[in-house]
Parts: structure tokens; sequence; C-alpha cells
């Protein structure tokens, strides 16, 4: 599915506040972008996603950034839905199955571009709901029975 339209709450680029330990960030992907480099993590707290990601790409990348960025993905993505009960809801209620991020900018590790790709966003997503939905299954249970 595109992140867009009534699904652009999946995006990393939509308007949320996400707190980490020191800061709060307008998005994960300010957030994540900010992980990049430490060092100038001031830099991206006030910067939309489309924004943060463009000084993403001109900042010095922490040397174990390969390793580590999936876990970090991961924590800033379940962060956003642990501080936003509304957007937690969505995703639990609205989606089912695996969720795929499509796109059409290329994104073949985060994403699926013309039917490849990895989906690493599409399977964290897919993650935290699931487990949001077992944590809370006799509640799931009892709205669904309800619709």
């Amino acid at each position: 599915m595109f992140f867009k339209y009534s699904n652009w709450y999946l995006s990393n680029m939509f308007p949320c506040e996400v707190r980490t330990n020191l800061y709060t960030f307008k998005c994960v992907e300010s957030a994540f972008q900010a992980c990049k480099c430490p060092e100038r993590v001031e830099e991206f707290i006030n910067l939309n996603g489309y924004e943060a990601k463009k000084l993403g790409k001109q900042v010095q990348l922490r040397p174990d950034w390969e390793q580590v960025k999936d876990k970090y993905m991961y924590n800033l993505v379940k962060r956003k839905f642990d501080q936003n009960a509304h957007l937690r809801h969505r995703l639990m209620f609205e989606t089912s199955g695996l969720i795929t991020e499509d796109n059409t900018w290329n994104d073949t590790y985060w994403g699926v571009c013309r039917g490849k790709g990895q989906n690493k966003l599409g399977i964290i997503l897919t993650n935290i709901r699931d487990s949001y939905l077992e944590e809370h299954h006799d509640l799931y249970e009892l709205l669904r029975q309800r619709q």
C-alpha cells in the first residue's frame, strides 16, 4: 500500500511527536535521520521529515550505521505508536496482513518499488501491530465482534 491519503499515518514523514530520552522530534523520519550522526542531533529537532532526510544525506554517518539502522528504525516507529494512541488504534484496527511500503522512489530496502524490495519498514509496522494485537487480544476480539 502507498503510505498516502488514508494510510499516510504509516509514513515516517507523518507529522507527530516522537520523544526519545532527551529530544522531541516532529516525526519518525527526523528522529531516524538524527541517529545517523549523534553529534548533530539538535539540528534535526525542528525539521519536518523531508528537511531531515535532505540533511541526513549530508552528514557523516556514524561508523556502525549499517549494523544499527534497523534497530533504530524499529525503536522509533514503536515510539511513534506507543506515544500516539490515536495512531496506534488505527494501526491495530485498520490494517491486516503484511503491511507493504510501496513507493515510486526506488527504495527497495525499507519498501518495495515495482514489486521488488525487502520491505523492512512494512515488516516493522506489521510486527509492531501484531505485538499490540497480541497484548490486547481480548479487547481486540470484543471490538471486532461489535463491528
